[in-house]
C-alpha cells in the first residue's frame, strides 16, 4: 500500500498507487517558517494579518525505512513519518520552535475538490484559495448594497468563503480525502497541479484515503472523523414551529397551525430564557433558566404539549448575560474566559454584554452540563438550539494554559461535545436534540444536527435561500449527515424582509430535509410569518404533510448514514461519478439515493431547469418520466422540482405524496 520512490535529489511517496508526495530540489513539497498574526474581531467577525518573519523550503532530505514505516528527514527542521493501515498517517514533527508550514500536496488538472466544512457559495472548490478560520458568516457574503454597509458600519458583510463551520478536509473527485489534525488558521489552495496547505502551526498530522468509488471514499472519511447520533423518529413527525413572545402567544400560534391542518411535532421557543430589545432587533436574556413572566409554570405547559405528542424546544449558549444570576456565579467560581491580568473578557454583541464560557476547565464543563440538566432536560425540554461557537478572541487567558489562537477553531466542536455529554449522561441522547451552526473537526461526532445559521430573509445567492443548498451538500463531505435551515432565513437589516413568496420557497426546500423548522427571524414584525394569511398556512400545512409522509425514506437514509457513511443531502456525483455535468452544478440534491430535488431559489418563477443524471426520472407530481438530461418542468408553488428514480423501492411513498398537494 505504501512505498518511496527516491534518489538523491528527489522522492515520490504513493499510497494505493497513488501518488501523495512529490518532491526535488527544484521543487521542494514542504516549506516552514515563523509569523507573528493579527487578530481584530467585531461581533464574531474577524479580520487576520500574518506578519511572516521568516519562510524556508526544505531541500535536502534523507528517507529511512523501518517496521513498514518510512521516515523522511528534512534539513534537520522536520521529521514526517508515514504509516499506513486503514489510512495513509503522515505525523509531523519539528525539530525548531516553526509556527508555519506549507505542504505541496499532488493534484489532477481535472479533479473537482468538495468539503473544507460548510461552504456557502462555492460547492467545487477547484481553483479556489479558502481560509479556514471560525467565524460569524457574514451578512450578504457578496457584493451587494448590504454587504458594502455591514462592513463599513460593523465589518460584518463577510465574503464567499467566510463560514460558521471551515474544517481542515476535503474530498476529491478522484476519490481521496486528505484530513488534516490541525486547530490553527489554515489556507488551503487547490490548484490545477498540486494542492498547498498552509497552517499558522505545525499540524500534528494529515491523514490520506484512497479508494475505488465515491461512495467507498465518503463511508471511510465518516468513519475517520465519526457520525452524528441518529436522530429520533419524532423530529420527522411535523414542522418544528418558532414562536415566541409567552405561554398564551404561543398557544394561539400552535392552535391556529394545527387547525389548519399544519404537522407539528415541536414548538421552538427560543425565549423561553425571556428577552432584551436592542438596535439588532429582539433578542434572548442568556441566563439558562425559564423565564416565569414569559412562560409561568413552563413544566406544565411542557407536560400538556406532551399529551398531543408536540415537544418543547428551547434555546442555549456558550455565553451568559452579565445580568444574570449564572453570570454571577460563574465570575465568582473563575468559570469564565479572562482578560491576561486575570479579570473577566466581556464583548458586546449588538447591544448584550457577555462573558464566555471557559471550556478548557473541567469544572466549568460539569457546572454548564448541570445547568441544561437541572434546568433544560429537568423540566422536559425535548432539544433545543446551542447557539454561537465563534467568538472565542485569541489573546484571552485560559484555564489550561493552552494557546486561545489554537483553541479558537476547537472551540464550537467542544461546546457541542458538552451538549452531547449531557444528553449522554443522562440516557437522553436518542430522545432529545440539540442544533448546533458552528462547527469544526469533531462537530460531526458530538453535534446531533446542523443548522444553516443565519441567512438573509431573501433570495441572495451567497446569504439567502440558495446558499443552504451548497453548505449542506459542503458539510456533508465532512461527517454531517443532519442538516437543515432556519424556513425564511432570519436577519432582516434596513429594506431586507422576509416576502410571503420567499417563505414559501423555502418552506418546500424544509420539506426535504431532515427537519422542518421556522423562524421568526430577528425583527419578527416586519417579515412575513407562517401564519401571516390562511394562504401561507395551508401551503405550509402541505409540506408538512409531504414531510411526514416521507418519514420511511428518512428512516432508510439515516440507516445509509449510519452503515455507510452518506449524508441525507448528497452531491449527485457520489452516485453519477461518470457524469462530468454534475461537477458544475450547486443547486440541486439527491436526498438519499432515490429523490433528486431542484429546489426554487429565484423569485417570481413558475417553472424550473433541472438536470437529472443517467437514470429513469418520474416527476413527483404529474407522474411524467424523464430520462437524462436538461429537462423544463413546471414549478407552481406547493410543487418544488423534485424527482424519484423509478424503480426505488419507496416507489409507492412517492406515488402517494402527489394526491396531498
Amino acid at each position: 500500500m505504501l512505498k518511496i520512490e527516491h534518489s538523491n535529489t528527489s522522492f515520490s511517496l504513493y499510497y494505493k498507487n497513488r501518488c501523495i508526495l512529490k518532491h526535488s530540489l527544484q521543487k521542494p513539497c514542504i516549506a516552514v517558517g515563523q509569523g507573528s498574526a493579527i487578530y481584530i474581531m467585531k461581533e464574531g467577525n474577524y479580520k487576520l494579518k500574518d506578519a511572516r518573519i521568516a519562510k524556508q523550503y526544505l531541500k535536502h532530505f534523507t528517507v529511512t525505512e523501518d517496521n513498514n514505516n518510512i521516515i523522511i528527514q528534512f534539513e534537520d527542521a522536520i521529521t514526517l513519518t508515514i504509516a499506513a493501515d486503514a489510512y495513509c498517517t503522515v505525523a509531523i514533527e519539528a525539530k525548531k520552535p516553526f509556527n508555519r508550514l506549507w505542504l505541496h500536496c499532488i493534484a489532477e488538472t481535472h479533479e473537482h475538490i468538495y468539503g473544507c466544512g460548510e461552504q456557502f457559495s462555492k460547492l467545487d472548490l477547484k481553483k479556489k484559495k479558502v481560509p479556514l478560520w471560525v467565524q460569524e458568516q457574514g451578512v450578504g457574503r457578496g457584493h451587494d448594497l448590504i454587504t458594502f454597509l455591514a462592513n463599513v458600519l460593523h465589518g460584518a458583510g463577510g465574503a464567499w468563503y467566510t463560514t460558521y463551520f471551515p474544517q481542515p478536509t476535503f474530498v476529491s473527485s478522484n476519490n481521496y480525502f486528505i484530513h488534516c489534525n490541525a486547530s490553527s488558521y489554515a489556507e488551503f489552495k487547490f490548484k490545477k497541479k498540486e494542492h498547498i496547505l498552509h497552517f499558522w502551526q505545525i499540524p500534528e498530522s494529515l491523514v490520506f484515503g484512497v479508494y475505488e468509488k465515491p461512495t467507498d471514499c465518503i463511508k471511510a472519511l465518516g468513519e475517520l472523523l465519526g457520525l452524528q447520533p441518529r436522530l429520533p423518529q419524532w423530529v420527522h413527525d411535523g414542522i418544528w414551529i418558532g414562536v415566541q413572545g409567552g405561554t398564551n402567544i404561543v398557544k394561539k400560534k400552535l392552535q391556529d397551525a394545527l387547525d389548519t391542518g399544519v404537522k407539528v411535532s415541536a414548538l421552538w421557543v427560543q425565549d423561553w430564557v425571556g428577552r432584551r430589545i436592542t438596535w439588532f432587533g429582539k433578542r434572548l436574556f442568556w441566563n439558562w433558566k425559564y423565564n416565569e413572566d414569559l412562560y409561568h409554570n413552563l413544566p406544565e405547559f411542557i407536560q400538556e404539549l406532551s399529551h398531543k405528542n408536540i415537544k418543547f424546544l428551547g434555546y442555549i449558549n456558550c455565553f451568559l448575560n452579565s445580568e444574570g444570576d449564572l453570570y454571577k456565579e460563574a465570575v465568582s467560581k473563575r468559570y469564565l474566559v479572562q482578560n491576561q491580568d486575570g479579570t473577566v473578557r466581556t464583548f458586546d454583541t449588538t447591544g448584550i454584554i457577555a462573558g464566555t464560557l471557559d471550556l478548557t476547565n473541567p469544572q466549568t464543563r460539569e457546572w454548564i452540563k448541570n445547568v441544561i440538566k437541572e434546568h433544560m432536560i429537568g423540566i422536559g425540554l425535548g432539544g433545543w438550539m446551542a447557539d454561537f461557537g465563534e467568538y472565542l478572541e485569541t489573546d484571552v487567558k485560559l484555564y489550561s494554559g493552552e494557546s486561545a489562537e489554537l483553541y479558537h477553531n476547537k472551540y464550537p466542536a467542544e461546546w457541542a461535545r458538552v451538549n452531547y455529554e449531557a444528553l449522554e449522561e443522562t440516557g437522553k441522547l436518542n430522545e432529545i436534540v440539540f442544533f448546533t451552526r458552528a462547527g469544526y473537526t469533531g462537530t460531526s461526532k458530538y453535534s446531533t444536527l446542523l443548522w444553516a445559521g443565519d441567512q438573509l430573509v431573501n433570495w441572495s445567492i451567497h446569504d439567502g435561500l440558495a446558499s443552504v443548498i451548497p453548505a449542506a451538500i459542503s458539510s456533508g463531505f465532512c461527517g454531517v449527515g443532519y442538516f437543515h435551515s432556519d424556513i425564511g432565513g432570519y436577519t432582516t437589516l434596513g429594506w431586507i424582509k422576509r416576502s410571503k413568496e420567499l417563505f414559501m420557497r423555502w418552506a418546500e426546500l424544509g420539506a426535504f430535509t431532515a427537519v422542518m423548522r421556522t423562524h421568526e427571524g430577528n425583527r419578527p414584525d416586519v417579515n412575513w410569518q407562517f401564519d401571516s394569511d390562511t394562504e401561507t398556512l395551508q401551503h405550509l400545512a402541505k409540506m408538512t404533510k409531504v414531510h411526514t409522509a416521507l418519514k420511511p425514506y428518512f428512516e432508510h437514509c439515516k440507516d445509509e448514514y449510519h452503515t455507510d457513511g452518506l449524508p441525507l443531502m448528497r452531491h449527485p456525483y457520489i452516485h453519477y461519478p461518470d457524469d462530468e455535468k454534475l461537477h458544475s452544478l450547486q443547486y440541486q440534491f439527491l436526498l438519499g439515493r432515490d429523490l433528486l430535488v431542484a429546489p426554487v431559489y429565484k423569485r417570481g418563477r413558475k417553472n424550473w431547469k433541472v438536470y437529472l443524471p443517467q437514470d429513469t426520472w418520474v416527476h413527483m407530481w404529474s407522474g411524467k418520466k424523464y430520462n437524462d438530461g436538461w429537462i423544463k418542468v413546471d414549478a407552481p408553488l406547493g410543487q418544488p422540482p423534485v424527482f424519484y428514480r423509478e424503480y426505488s423501492q419507496f416507489k409507492t411513498i412517492f406515488d402517494a405524496i402527489k394526491d396531498i398537494i
